[in-house]
C-alpha cells in the first residue's frame, strides 16, 4: 500500500510502526496497559490514514505531515477508550472485592476492551426464581453506583441456565432472571437507554452439565460493560 514518492509514504509505515512498538511498550502489572495498547492501536490506524490523506494531497511530503497529525489525534483517541475502562475496572475491582473472594462475582477485561461480570446465580436467583435474593442487592447498589459514575458505556445483562429442565422454559428463565437485574439497576438510577437484556437459556455453557459443580457454574448472570467508541 504505502508507495516511495520520495520516501514520504515509506518514511510515513516507518512512523507508523515506531509510534506503535513505542506506546505499546508496557511493564508487568502496570496499571495503564490497556491505555497504552489503546494509544499504539490508535496510533497506527491514525497515521496510516493520515499518511493516505496527506499524500493524495501533496505527494512531496504530505504522507509524513499526515501521518504525525494522524497518530496524534488517533493514539489520544485510543488511550481514552482503554483508560477510561481502565478506571472502572479498578473501580469494581475494588468494591467488589470481598464478593470476589467468596467467588459470588468475576471481573474480566476481554480483548476489545469490554468488561465482564459474572453474578452466580446461586446467591443471586433462589431456585426457579427470578426475585433478586435480598443479600444480594448490596452487591447490585454498589455496581449500580460505579455504573453511574461511568456513563459512556452500554450494559448488556445476559442470563444463562443449565440443562434442567426444557430449552424453551431455561429460555424464559434466563431473561426473566436478566430483566430482573436490569429493572433493579434502572431503579437504582442507572440510564435505561444503556441497558439491554437478554436470555441465552442453556445454550452458552461454561461447563458440563454432566456434573453439579458444572451446572452450578453454568447457572449465572452475565454483564458486558461496553465503551462508547467517541471517548
Amino acid at each position: 500500500m504505502f508507495v516511495n514518492a520520495k520516501g514520504s509514504m515509506t518514511k510515513a509505515a516507518a512512523l507508523a510502526l515506531a509510534m506503535g512498538l513505542s506506546a505499546c511498550a508496557t511493564t508487568p502489572n502496570d496499571p495503564n496497559a490497556k491505555a497504552k495498547q489503546g494509544a499504539a492501536a490508535g496510533a497506527v490506524l491514525g497515521a496510516v490514514a493520515g499518511a493516505v490523506i496527506g499524500y493524495q494531497g501533496d505527494h512531496s511530503g504530505g504522507a509524513l505531515r499526515g501521518a504525525l497529525i494522524g497518530a496524534a489525534a488517533g493514539g489520544a483517541m485510543g488511550a481514552g477508550v482503554g483508560h477510561y475502562m481502565d478506571l472502572q475496572q479498578a473501580e469494581f475491582e475494588r468494591q467488589l472485592e470481598s464478593e470476589r473472594r467468596a467467588h459470588q462475582v468475576e471481573i474480566e477485561r476481554l480483548k476489545n476492551e469490554n468488561l465482564k461480570i459474572t453474578m452466580n446465580s446461586e446467591v443471586s436467583f433462589d431456585f426457579d426464581s427470578a426475585a433478586i435474593k435480598p443479600a444480594f442487592r448490596p452487591t447490585l447498589d454498589k455496581v449500580a453506583d460505579i455504573l453511574k459514575r461511568y456513563p459512556r458505556t452500554t450494559i448488556r445483562i445476559i442470563g444463562h441456565t443449565d440443562n434442567v429442565g426444557s430449552a424453551a422454559y431455561n429460555q424464559q428463565l434466563s431473561l426473566r432472571r436478566a430483566q430482573s437485574v436490569m429493572d433493579y439497576l434502572v431503579a437504582r438510577g442507572v440510564n435505561p437507554a444503556r441497558v439491554i437484556a437478554e436470555g441465552r437459556g442453556e445454550s452458552e455453557p461454561r461447563a458440563s452439565n454432566a456434573t453439579e459443580a458444572g451446572r452450578q457454574l453454568n447457572r449465572r448472570v452475565e454483564m458486558l460493560i461496553i465503551p462508547d467508541r467517541d471517548i
